[in-house]
């Protein structure tokens, strides 16, 4: 029995650390490659995901905590870490509790107002510290509406992504 302790505590321990390694390369390269920002944010998110799977949200909240800490301890460029810290790393144990509720709609608008505080805080953020002098001649209403657009599409390509896991690549690696 106490092997069979050791072999599953081996196993999280190893998926987890493999999982935070990816996590830094893909925000590593998020902060350095000139393009493919968003896309590479949007895949950072999907690990913790498998973390919640696998071994519960009380681990799932220890594996975004590790990969804050590990991120601005390896990765050079903290600002680049913004979209991580306040929406994408967070995002998957958002998803897990709303989800919780069995009420699509309900579920729909409550991830919307999550999206919506986080997008206020970035733009706060950014404005405040870093485009004080840039005039955007797009109005702001615009920009949040296509953003929720393109955020439904992530939720609903993150939902596919958690499908994908359960039904395939699970039994591949031996959960």
């Amino acid at each position: 029995m106490k092997l069979k302790n050791n072999s599953l505590t081996t196993k999280r321990v190893a998926l987890s650390g493999i999982l935070i390694a990816l996590t830094v390369i893909v925000l590593f390269l998020a902060t350095t490659l000139p393009t493919s920002r968003l896309s590479l944010y949007a895949l950072s998110s999907f690990f913790i995901s498998i973390v919640i799977i696998e071994y519960g949200i009380k681990n799932g909240w220890f594996f975004y905590l590790a990969s804050l800490i590990l991120t601005f301890i390896v990765i050079p460029n903290k600002i680049g870490l913004i979209p991580f810290v306040i929406f994408f790393g967070i995002y998957g144990l958002v998803k897990f509790y709303i989800e919780r509720l069995n009420r699509i709609a309900v579920e729909y608008v409550l991830k919307v107002i999550f999206f919506n505080m986080s997008l206020v805080i970035g733009i706060f953020f950014v404005k405040e510290f870093f485009l004080e002098s840039i005039n955007i001649r797009i109005p702001l209403w615009a920009i949040i509406a296509v953003l929720e657009i393109v955020f439904v599409i992530y939720d609903y390509v993150y939902s596919l992504f958690i499908q994908y896991y359960k039904a395939k690549v699970r039994k591949i690696i031996g959960m």
